[in-house]
């Protein structure tokens, strides 16, 4: 007797599928409703009821031949991994989080790829897909098939609308206020991200770059027989709570202390990833009116810095620069051989310091500015950032594997890179002091986001801004100043201390910078300036010409 596979009507089949991924792919889904309906479980259960119907009409409509199988096994693959993220590490996945997807390196990516992932994959991807694929679906003549499906859709939006017109004011007020719930679906959360990411792209595709700053000028402050070199480093990752400067129990800062860095303790990120964060600090705008194509459409501050005169340079240890440095000098230090400090493509932040030696023996006669991008402290694999001498806080984490660790090991693996990036500053902070009778120098440190370390169950980053953690958000900023370069910026170094505690944010990089080089621009604002109320001479940085209007 030959096999016959089993059969199932394509409406059955969309209602398993429709059951299947709410009820085994939406843990943080639940987690977050039981939380916020606590002590009303019966609106919640209404609300996943609710959400089951409209999945069933939305998968009963595209229930045609052809397109039902590659459909439903296309929707079960993206739930599962997106599950597999959203359970584990607490993310949600938004446009944002898609676009760091997107231009994440294959070595960020393989650092992803753990047996627990496989595993998830395999249960909640691999075999239903599978038993999709297998089933045969038996699908009614067209006339009978459409009033069938619309005797199913129909009621089912009835239904749904019935339900949330119930207790409309209790479901309203938390979806506006606990929008992380909704952005927690699968696999609607992803889904919707992934459009809105596409219709950016398309937003994104005709940029063109617009001029800024080219009214830039330097300054008379440094004198031409004592250049200044300023050094903006950009770290990764690190978040300030985690910051013996500002209090952690942890002795994470030894070697900046002893180089008696300024450090300012308030400061805020722009965004929680690094493809949102990079550009934005760079680009002069502030936080709240910043987009993705607003940075694309408009040079940044190195270009500014160029139109000034000064040589730039951008020097990556990470994943480059988000388009930040595409019109001045720039090099990917992870593609140069250094068979000491790289493995594999991925290297310790000891290749930015040694880059910078060897600028530092050639560096040309002028101001010029050099920006170094860390690979800092990401995770989840934050054991592969640091030399083993400097996993002094133990037992650490030592995979990417966050379910084979207690928090605690995961924090004392993340503190360890916090305590590698104190060491590289500081071995920063000297090369310069040594290049002191030549030149005047400075380094800026500001991170580009925090990171979550298993509070509330969240763990890594690109959580969207308005529900993100403060760990996410709240970012270490240091800076360190030669005496030569602290003079010809007429600045009062005991003003700065007593500025530990401004709240200052991404948006001063901009103006601190361009008021630390000497650069006198209408794009400059002197508000944003986190340096500028400590000059002896509040008016030595030129203020924008008359007439002229900053943006």
């Amino acid at each position: 007797m030959p096999f016959r596979r089993p059969a199932i009507g394509s409406v059955t089949l969309a209602i398993v599928t429709s059951a299947f991924l709410l009820l085994t792919t939406n843990a943080a889904f639940w987690r977050k409703g039981m939380a916020y309906f606590a002590g009303h479980e019966t609106q919640l259960v209404a609300l996943g009821f609710a959400i089951f119907l409209l999945s069933v009409a939305i998968l009963t409509a595209i229930s045609v031949k052809y397109l039902i199988k590659p459909a439903f096994i296309l929707l079960v693959l993206i739930s599962a991994v997106a599950s597999y993220f959203t359970d584990t590490f607490g993310i949600t996945i938004d446009r944002d989080m898609i676009r760091n997807a997107v231009v994440t390196t294959s070595n960020e990516a393989r650092q992803l790829l753990t047996p627990d992932l496989a595993l998830h994959l395999l249960l909640f991807g691999l075999i239903p897909s599978a038993a999709i694929g297998f089933v045969r679906v038996v699908h009614r003549p067209f006339g009978q098939k459409f009033w069938r499906n619309c005797a199913v859709i129909m009621p089912s939006l009835i239904a749904v609308v019935a339900i949330l017109a119930w207790n409309y004011a209790t479901f309203s007020s938390t979806f506006r206020e606990r929008g992380d719930l909704m952005a927690s679906l699968n696999p609607a959360a992803p889904i919707v991200g992934a459009v809105k990411y596409a219709g950016s792209l398309i937003e994104e595709r005709d940029v063109v770059v617009q001029p800024y700053g080219v009214d830039a000028r330097q300054g008379g402050r440094f004198a031409a027989s004592r250049p200044a070199l300023t050094v903006i480093v950009v770290g990764e990752t690190a978040r300030a709570q985690n910051y013996s400067l500002n209090g952690y129990a942890r002795e994470t800062n030894p070697a900046m202390k002893a180089q008696e860095a300024l450090n300012f303790r308030q400061v805020s990120s722009c965004g929680t990833a690094t493809a949102v964060s990079l550009p934005c600090m760079f680009s002069g705008y502030r936080r709240t009116d910043y987009s993705n194509a607003k940075g694309l459409s408009r040079e940044n501050l190195l270009d500014v810095l160029t139109h000034a005169g000064l040589r730039v340079d951008w020097f990556d240890n990470n994943t480059g620069s988000k388009g930040v440095a595409d019109r001045v000098a720039h090099e990917a230090l992870q593609a140069r051989p250094d068979p000491v400090n790289c493995r594999e493509g991925d290297c310790w932040d000891q290749v930015v310091v040694e880059r910078l030696k060897s600028y530092l023996s050639s560096a040309p006669v002028g101001n010029a500015v050099v920006v170094l991008h860390l690979e800092g402290s990401h995770g989840p694999a934050y054991y592969q950032r640091i030399p083993p001498a400097f996993a002094r806080f133990q037992p650490a984490c030592a995979t990417a594997q966050f379910g084979d660790c207690s928090q605690a090991e995961i924090v004392a693996a993340y503190d360890n890179t916090i305590l590698y990036t104190d060491h590289i500053l500081s071995e920063i902070v000297d090369l310069l002091k040594a290049k002191g009778p030549a030149l005047s120098t400075a380094m800026v440190y500001m991170s580009d986001h925090g990171e979550s370390l298993g509070e509330n169950g969240l763990y890594l980053h690109a959580a969207p801004y308005f529900i993100a953690p403060d760990t996410q958000t709240h970012v270490p900023f240091l800076a360190w100043l030669s005496d030569g370069y602290l003079k010809a910026n007429d600045l009062d170094s005991a003003c700065l201390r007593g500025e530990a505690d401004r709240p200052l944010s991404h948006d001063n990089l901009f103006h601190t910078v361009l008021g630390m080089t000497d650069v006198k621009t209408a794009a400059y604002d002197a508000e944003l300036d986190a340096f500028q109320a400590c000059r002896h001479d509040p008016g030595a940085v030129a203020a924008a010409p008359a007439g002229e209007v900053r943006s």
